[in-house]
């Protein structure tokens, strides 16, 4: 069997949509595709060809290999569609051997049809003869599978582009959306429930970048919480759907208050709490908003008012991308995602912890603001982020280019505590200027 050389096509669709900035998506999604595969020793080169990505492979990548990327790439947020087929030269008889190959790697079908396109006219064969060509051929080859126009089960791709061309038939789609780093920094917080899982998934493929917040309820509990929570970050890790997690002890801390405010506003005193922490990492990490897994009337504590009075906590925005969900379609999303498993499993964590009896539905921020007036919130808030402890995991927003072709990390070298210790001053709930945050320390590619 002649050896043709692998390639990868990466379609896209929202990115084209774009006007001026177009070409920074493109550099983003090319950037974000690149440092996902550059550990791929089979991986020739990945570049931009006729508003694609296009990754050609070296001679000995396997059939299997080519799938396995191409699974991870239709989970790249900003990726449409992934089309894996040959390379080969202008030549109608090489083209049509070209073909025959990608259509018998297209899988079970029953019905075809060739889609031919020649980009350039220094190819003598335009597209409609070059349809005939290629057809007849597949027709001779394939005596038993029909010919269909009009939803044809598999479409055999010829593309003549830019000097070579280019046989593709099997297609996957992708998730859509826009790349992770083109809509800046958000902190989520994360449980090892479903729903903050898939909420953090749709802000990056809303294109941005995830650094995740757990709030374990260690001492108080065992820590299983921490290791799930991880869990799920190694999976949105695959695409680079996380950057960073930060965990926090917070487990004491529900214990004083359970002590000393009212049982039915623990949990709003609880959140708040959380809100006030959050909100100062992401002041610190140059974060713009906060995301949660919220869905409108879930729980005791996602009603209107006591959203109200969780969103009274802190001056940043908060961002619900579940609110409007009922809990099949959060679940239908983490299966898909491949989060559900985890997140079933069970595990104590500070969601659960001194639970009241009988939770307030409807809270008031007045009386709430009165029971908080006995607590130190403001020296929990500094302790609370000084205990944090920082994973790092592997997203395209956090690796540049080095001067020899590689990819690094390009992360802040000081640890969780030493980058608060350089930025004490902030206050957990202003609006002061972050200074020192990743953004800085980034090199775009």
């Amino acid at each position: 069997m002649e050896n043709f050389q692998r390639i990868t096509l990466v379609h896209y669709h929202e990115l084209a949509l774009k006007g001026h900035n177009r070409k920074a998506f493109e550099r983003k999604l090319m950037h974000n595709v690149d440092s996902l595969l550059h550990d791929r020793d089979y991986v020739e080169r990945v570049m931009m060809i006729s508003g694609r990505i296009l990754v050609i492979y070296k001679d000995d990548a396997c059939e299997d290999r080519v799938s396995f990327d191409v699974d991870l790439l239709c989970k790249v947020p900003g990726v449409a569609r992934v089309s894996c087929g040959f390379s080969c030269q202008r030549d109608i008889q090489v083209m049509n051997r070209a073909a025959e190959r990608a259509l018998r790697e297209a899988g079970n079908f029953d019905t075809w049809k060739v889609v031919a396109k020649r980009s350039h006219t220094d190819f003598p064969i335009d597209s409609m003869e070059m349809n005939q060509l290629v057809g007849e051929y597949l027709c001779g080859r394939f005596p038993d599978k029909k010919v269909r126009m009009k939803g044809a089960d598999v479409e055999v791709h010829v593309e003549v582009v830019q000097g070579r061309c280019y046989v593709y038939a099997r297609s996957v789609p992708g998730i859509g959306g826009l790349p992770v780093g083109t809509a800046g920094k958000v902190v989520c917080l994360l449980s090892s429930g479903i729903d903050s899982p898939v909420a953090m998934w749709r802000m990056a493929r809303r294109g941005a970048t995830c650094l995740a917040v757990h709030f374990s309820g260690r001492p108080q509990t065992v820590d299983t919480s921490e290791y799930l929570a991880d869990d799920i970050c190694h999976v949105l890790e695959e695409f680079g759907g996380v950057a960073r997690m930060f965990v926090v002890p917070f487990g004491d801390y529900q214990r004083q208050i359970a002590a000393m405010v009212p049982p039915q506003l623990r949990i709003l005193i609880y959140r708040r709490l959380m809100m006030r922490v959050a909100t100062r990492i992401a002041r610190r990490e140059g974060a713009k908003a906060l995301v949660t897994g919220e869905s409108l009337g879930q729980v005791a504590s996602q009603t209107l008012d006591n959203l109200a009075c969780t969103q009274a906590a802190t001056s940043m925005q908060i961002l619900r991308p579940l609110i409007g969900c009922d809990k099949l379609e959060i679940i239908a999303d983490a299966q898909k995602l491949g989060t559900f498993e985890i997140s079933s499993t069970p595990a104590a964590d500070c969601c659960t912890l001194f639970m009241p009896r009988s939770p307030e539905t409807h809270g008031k921020i007045a009386e709430i603001e009165e029971a908080e007036a006995a607590l130190p919130l403001d020296q929990w808030v500094k302790e609370l982020c000084r205990s944090a402890e920082e994973h790092v995991y592997r997203c395209p927003s956090s690796y540049c280019k080095m001067p020899d072709g590689s990819y690094g990390f390009a992360v802040d070298a000081r640890n969780a505590r030493e980058r608060l210790d350089a930025q004490e001053g902030l206050d957990g709930c202003g609006g002061l200027e972050p200074q020192g945050s990743l953004d800085g320390i980034l090199r775009e590619i």
